[in-house]
């Protein structure tokens, strides 16, 4: 099983410690049994090494059980922190776009159910040690008392589980099903809570998102997953039905064929009786290590880059921005990508572009046009398909990209807005950030306390500040603003393009604006327009880009 494999590449000696002192344990209980069925030989005048031998394997099996326990319960604990840590590396080294196309709720149902599944497996590995330790020291135990004996009662017990197993195959399969399911329920539920505004507003919706797609996924992960659990269950009432008959042959049948003495009968049936718990609870824990291999199947299938953790520092790291470059220019460029809504391919490219330090470019173009995409190639989330990004004439590739990406400070349009300020360790920083509160208008109703803001639950342009707030104290030498004053009031949006814009250009920062504003486009350095993928102008007068529409509605 993906799972054993997988506890022993974690930590073997903590696993070998582990699985040593549950055979030492269920060893023990086998003593025990032995010095039961001695005993019954003796009633009535037990010896003193028969006393404290049962007080002695009665100790030792305490002991060893909880070490058991203890070593395995924080080594599955420590398995999933390292595993969530390690994911979550992998998550930050994967492409942006194999991301994008992986969604949200397969990351998350990953990170969350996955790694519950694998620490479930791993709590109930001491039972399976001990009782698998209890097993095989009663067959000895059985072995020593009737070799014929114990070949019968081994081949009952064999059919029994060549029994269980084979529908364990049909079970597993179920619970596959289930976890694919399972990603489709998470992005249900996604759904549920980001628009529940719009499905109060519309019943119909609301009515069809219940009943149709919700109900419908729910169902068929209930569906499957029952099915999948009721197979293993069955299967496990089948093995305790084989034991019951192993014991009914011992007591009705072998004796009527052979000679066989009460003390060889007694021994059996103790051993049978006293594995049968240990059995049923090997049987029972089948499904958690069913649903732990799914989920490490499923994590692997995810196809995440890998990191080791002799290179996980280096993730980690914050490189320096390079303050002093001087010409960025993207040659060649071009990237593809299928548009789920229109079932077709789309191509940006190849785009050929210069920016220089300290200017104030405003880029537009309709909708589709691939302007969030440019930028997301120009920061550096996306590698170009084909030709290249020079950073004064030095290639960007992926050894230094990493590097390059820390040039950028951004605001997407659909930004993410941190609780605090991660990363900014410049001096005064909260007096910083107060200024820039009562800059952007934002000090009556925001605080910030030890990098800490006091909330987030704010309109959307005010939250759009705070992004702004943030992308100030990075104080990079390249800003971009993929419609940032979309979602800001008149007054504000003023204040963006002739006071934020022109104080950023004055500090020598180099900014690109994504917008539709054009009665602002006089501002610009530059002007630059992307029609269906491709540059349609890029030049320095508003004027220009009048006279080139009205040129190309002429020609249309």
């Amino acid at each position: 099983m993906k799972i054993f494999k997988f506890l022993l590449r974690e930590s073997r000696k903590i696993v070998i410690l582990a699985v040593f002192a549950g055979i030492l344990s269920g060893a023990s209980s086998t003593g025990v049994i032995v010095l039961i069925n001695t005993a019954l030989d003796n009633i009535g005048d037990p010896t003193a090494l028969l006393i404290w031998g049962f007080i002695g394997l009665c100790l030792v099996r305490l002991i060893s059980e909880i070490a058991s326990d203890l070593l395995l319960l924080h080594f599955a604990q420590k398995t999933v922190f390292d595993l969530r840590m390690r994911l979550s590396r992998r998550i930050l080294a994967t492409p942006l776009r194999q991301l994008e196309e992986l969604g949200v709720a397969r990351l998350l149902a990953t990170l969350t159910e996955d790694t519950l599944d694998i620490a479930a497996a791993i709590t109930f590995s001491p039972l399976v040690c001990i009782d698998l330790a209890i097993v095989v020291g009663c067959l000895v135990y059985m072995g020593w008392l009737s070799w014929s004996l114990l070949l019968m009662a081994l081949g009952f017990l064999v059919l029994g589980m060549v029994t269980y197993q084979l529908p364990l195959v049909h079970a597993g399969r179920f619970l596959g099903l289930a976890r694919e399911e399972q990603d489709a329920l998470f992005e249900h539920f996604r759904a549920l809570t980001e628009g529940t505004k719009e499905l109060k507003l519309h019943h119909s919706r609301r009515k069809a998102f219940l009943s149709h797609l919700l109900q419908s996924t729910a169902a068929s992960f209930m569906r499957y997953r029952t099915i999948g659990m009721s197979i293993f269950r069955a299967a496990g009432a089948w093995g305790n039905l084989v034991y019951l008959v192993v014991i009914g042959l011992l007591i009705f049948v072998v004796p009527a064929l052979t000679n066989v003495d009460t003390r060889t009968l007694t021994g059996y049936t103790l051993a049978i009786l006293y594995t049968m718990v240990p059995i049923a609870t090997i049987m029972n824990v089948g499904p958690s290590f069913g649903t732990a291999n799914v989920a490490l199947r499923k994590i692997e299938s995810l196809g995440l880059s890998s990191v080791s953790d002799s290179n996980k520092d280096d993730l980690l790291a914050l490189p320096a921005p390079e303050p002093s470059w001087e010409r960025l220019e993207l040659v060649g460029v071009t990237h593809s990508y299928h548009q789920e809504v229109e079932n077709s391919s789309f191509t940006l490219g190849p785009i050929d572009l210069a920016f220089r330090s300290g200017e104030l470019i405003f880029m537009g173009g309709g909708n589709g046009s691939g302007k969030t995409t440019l930028a997301k190639i120009l920061t550096g989330l996306y590698p170009p398909e084909d030709g290249e990004i020079r950073l004064d004439g030095q290639p960007i590739t992926d050894e230094n990209r990493e590097d390059y990406r820390q040039n950028f400070s951004v605001v997407f349009f659909d930004f993410y807005l941190f609780e605090s300020l991660l990363g900014l360790d410049a001096t005064e920083l909260d007096a910083k950030a107060r200024e820039y509160l009562a800059k952007l208008q934002l000090d009556h109703k925001v605080q910030i306390e030890d990098r800490m803001l006091s909330t987030t639950d704010l309109s959307q342009g005010q939250r759009k500040r705070l992004a702004l707030l943030t992308a100030y104290l990075e104080d990079r030498p390249f800003y971009v603003f993929d419609e940032w004053a979309a979602d800001q009031d008149p007054l504000f949006r003023e204040i963006f393009y002739t006071q934020i814009l022109s104080e950023l250009k004055r500090r020598g920062k180099t900014v690109l604006v994504i917008t539709h504003d054009d009665r602002y486009y006089y501002l610009a350095d530059r002007l630059i327009k992307l029609d269906y993928g491709k540059v349609d102008y890029d030049g320095r007068s508003y004027d220009g880009l009048l006279s080139h529409m009205a040129q190309a509605e002429l020609a249309d």
